[in-house]
């Protein structure tokens, strides 16, 4: 199990490192092109496209965080409340929340899925740069992808904690930060 939670790990983090990038992308370019705006009198411009850009990389960057927020239980939840269950009802409650963000993520993914091919039928492009937009979906659905294998791996380890309390992964306590 201690390798499939390091593969599941490096999952999550590789593609939150790819969302991180995208944000970093987004922000130079809209230096760039906020700069080339104000510039134009020096011979300067925007960057052609730039709002295509920006919407693309923002989904991706979107669904890239999301295995990694799973994995190390950063999603909202009431602690007020949980903190003074015994940790037998703890495990149980997670069982439960983990199998419903599996199925969630599913969900997601599958209808993300039929957009993607949607968009690949129709052909349809952007505006401005005139890529094809399935690119963008399909770059979405990496990441949305990734939560679903890091979305089942927690609802394993959910399982696994219940069951056998003592040997539970380390991915199913508090966040543990990048790969160990």
């Amino acid at each position: 199990m201690a390798t499939l939670e390091k593969a599941v790990r490096y999952l999550a983090l590789t593609l939150a490192i790819a969302g991180g990038l995208a944000l970093i992308f987004i922000t130079l370019m809209t230096i760039v092109s906020i700069s080339g705006r104000a510039l134009v009198s020096v011979g300067l411009r925007p960057v052609p496209g730039d709002f295509e850009l920006v919407e693309a990389a923002t989904g991706f960057a979107v669904f890239s965080f999301l295995a990694w927020c799973q994995l190390n239980r950063e999603h909202a939840s009431v602690e007020i409340l949980t903190m003074r269950f015994p940790p037998v009802l703890n495990r149980v409650i997670d069982v439960v929340v983990d199998a419903l963000m599996l199925l969630v993520a599913g969900v997601l993914t599958y209808q993300h899925w039929l957009g993607t091919l949607d968009k690949l039928a129709y052909g349809e492009t952007s505006f401005i740069l005139r890529y094809p937009v399935w690119w963008a979906y399909a770059l979405g659905l990496v990441g949305a992808i990734g939560f679903v294998i890091v979305a089942a791996y927690c609802l394993i380890a959910s399982i696994r904690a219940l069951v056998r309390p003592d040997d539970a992964p380390s991915a199913i306590s508090q966040s543990q930060g990048p790969i160990a």
